[in-house]
């Protein structure tokens, strides 16, 4: 087995290519140069009311859906990943949907922006004996940037045996059976920084290799080759034994509380979204045991959005009772999409992306039950927003623990598509929330990047109680990247990363501190726990600032934080102590993490 980089110096480190603009690499697919035909779903069994929106309909162009006697499929993938490939900040986006069956002889690459499914109840309705693949070519085989794109809900056999998926941030792979192994690394074992996997059975083993950090929750695994600094478990059967620091595994026997992200499928000829049941104290895949729990929705109860839907139209669908479906592509809202109804489902296929303009919020929740909020992206717009995504209003007190809003696949990014401002991009006001992977990204390349062109000082807040995260992954924001005031919260994984375009030591001073902390918990909290978190440092810039520490928390004893680093990727600037004066420095620029097992 190759030695797997330990260094990282090269982490989205200034290049040529890094800061080069792709738009023009990007345009979306021309519907009539695909030679799959764009899906359909049945409408409303009943005409609706002369002022009403219809439910179900058309998917639109850039939803498309396979069977196994599609002609021509493999051309079809392989013109559209010859647009996405590189195309990271570009406006093309698809979802790529196959009908139960069998298909053989594929290999799909996934893009940017690209989301492949199957459509059946379970992951072995739909099969593939060939791959589903991601790596790393366009960018000279470091898969560092192979963000926005997403598995769900297929079984693969892979032709050799292992199917590679090198990815980042932001790039699920959720309800996949592998019936061999599963490479995380980019061909070359070049430099990878991710990832998330939930409800998967990969029979054979996992290898991370150069993979930095990863997640994964309620799985099977084969087994599991090595770590390079932060890899995470709960609820996995197969996981390896806790271990932290050396090697640093972090693995729960369960997952305090989860709830698969909702999926669409088909049931018979007809398209329904299907919504898993909460569980509690979790362990395993959902699907392993014969048919999934949980609540189905026939498509007719969904208004179908097709890029270019005003927030008004969103609104008028959602108050007249009807749920989200967003299907592929860019959506400017000039106010929030405002769910203010128990159980509202908002699901996007394919990376639909929500620009608020002037100043708006991108999305609202009232403080109610049950709201599933699922795949897609917010892009801050350029003038300052206050925030993106709010939870709940401002001192939400409702008790939400039986059936709690849930937070899924939903990615914010400050910058690089364009100019981009927030002050505070996420909060979290209602109590009980569950966030289940997401990444919020004050861009550090692209277009539209600088210290105030971008400025974002705040990623998460959460004030709610009794909010769990599975799967937080916050960076580059200028003060706080997570700040927690909320009572008894909890956070399974942490990825970070301090913004790297601080231009001197005087721009992060936060009073008497050097910098502000990665995850600070509020000094009056007095009960919260955490299991895996890292903060990495990259001042670029200046390479001379000094963080005082990458996490902050009260000392009472219901504030426990478990498998803690730092690390200073190399030498570009350093951490005095890993959480508050507690751990050793980071030095030099071996880029070796500086840990603390435990906290207090």
């Amino acid at each position: 087995m190759p030695t797997p980089p330990t260094g990282d110096s090269a982490r989205r480190a200034p290049m040529p290519s890094r800061r080069s603009v792709l738009t023009a690499m990007a345009a979306a697919v021309p519907a009539a140069s695909l030679s799959a035909l764009p899906a359909r779903a049945s409408a409303a069994s009943a005409a609706p009311a002369a002022a009403a929106l219809p439910g179900g309909g058309d998917l639109g162009p850039n939803v498309l859906v396979f069977d196994p006697a599609t002609p021509d499929i493999q051309d079809t993938l392989d013109e559209i990943f010859q647009r996405q490939e590189s195309a990271q900040f570009g406006e093309g986006r698809f979802a790529l949907l196959f009908k139960p069956g069998t298909y053989r002889g594929l290999n799909a690459q996934i893009g940017f922006y690209t989301s492949i499914a199957g459509l059946g109840l379970s992951p072995g309705d739909t099969t593939f004996h060939g791959d589903v693949t991601v790596d790393a070519g366009w960018f000279n085989g470091n898969a560092t940037q192979n963000f926005w794109r997403s598995a769900e809900n297929l079984t693969l056999h892979p032709v050799s045996g292992t199917n590679r998926w090198a990815v980042a941030q932001a790039a699920p792979f959720r309800r996949m059976h592998i019936k061999g192994g599963l490479n995380l690394a980019p061909d070359g074992y070049g430099w990878a920084s991710g990832g998330y996997i939930a409800d998967c059975r990969i029979d054979g083993t996992v290898g991370p290799y150069s993979q930095q950090q990863w997640y994964t929750r309620d799985s099977s695994v084969g087994g599991w080759n090595n770590a390079v600094w932060n890899m995470v478990f709960s609820g996995v059967e197969g996981a390896p034994a806790q271990s932290f620091p050396d090697p640093p595994y972090t693995t729960l026997d369960t997952t305090p509380v989860s709830r698969e992200k909702p999926f669409l499928y088909l049931d018979g000829a007809d398209y329904k979204v299907f919504l898993p049941e909460k569980r509690v104290n979790a362990r395993g895949t959902t699907w392993g045991s014969g048919t999934p729990r949980g609540e189905s929705l026939p498509l007719d109860r969904f208004y179908v959005a097709k890029p270019g839907a005003a927030a008004a139209t969103l609104n008028a669908a959602l108050t007249q009772g009807l749920n989200l479906l967003l299907t592929p592509g860019i959506y400017h809202l000039d106010r929030p999409v405002e769910a203010r109804r128990a159980n509202t489902v908002v699901l996007g296929l394919g990376y639909p992306t929500l620009v608020p303009d002037n100043g708006a919020t991108a999305m609202k929740v009232a403080d109610v039950d049950g709201v599933r909020l699922a795949g897609f992206l917010i892009d801050a717009g350029p003038v300052n927003s206050v925030t993106l995504l709010e939870v709940g209003p401002e001192g939400a007190s409702a008790d939400h623990a039986a059936n709690p809003t849930t937070v899924q696949d939903v990615f914010i990014r400050i910058g690089g598509a364009g100019p981009g401002k927030a002050t505070t991009s996420m909060v979290i006001n209602s109590n009980h929330t569950l966030i289940d992977h997401t990444w919020v990204w004050r861009a550090d390349h692209g277009d539209g990047v600088g210290w105030e062109t971008n400025r974002a000082d705040y990623g998460v807040r959460v004030n709610g109680d009794d909010v769990l995260v599975t799967g937080l992954f916050v960076e580059h924001f200028n003060k706080y990247d997570v700040e927690w005031r909320g009572e008894r919260g909890r956070t399974v994984f942490f990825q970070n990363e301090k913004a790297y375009d601080a231009p001197n030591q005087a721009a992060i001073q936060n009073g008497d501190i050097k910098g502000y902390a990665a995850y600070k918990i509020a000094d009056g909290v007095t009960t919260h726990e955490g299991w895996g978190l890292g903060s990495y440092c990259f001042y670029n810039v200046d390479p001379t600032i000094r963080q005082d520490h990458g996490f902050q928390a009260p000392g009472k004893p219901g504030v426990q934080l478990h498998h803690l680093l730092v690390v200073s990727l190399g030498g570009k600037g350093q951490y005095e102590h890993v959480i508050n004066s507690l751990g050793a420095p980071t030095s030099g620029t071996s880029t070796v993490p500086s840990t603390v097992v435990s906290y207090p």
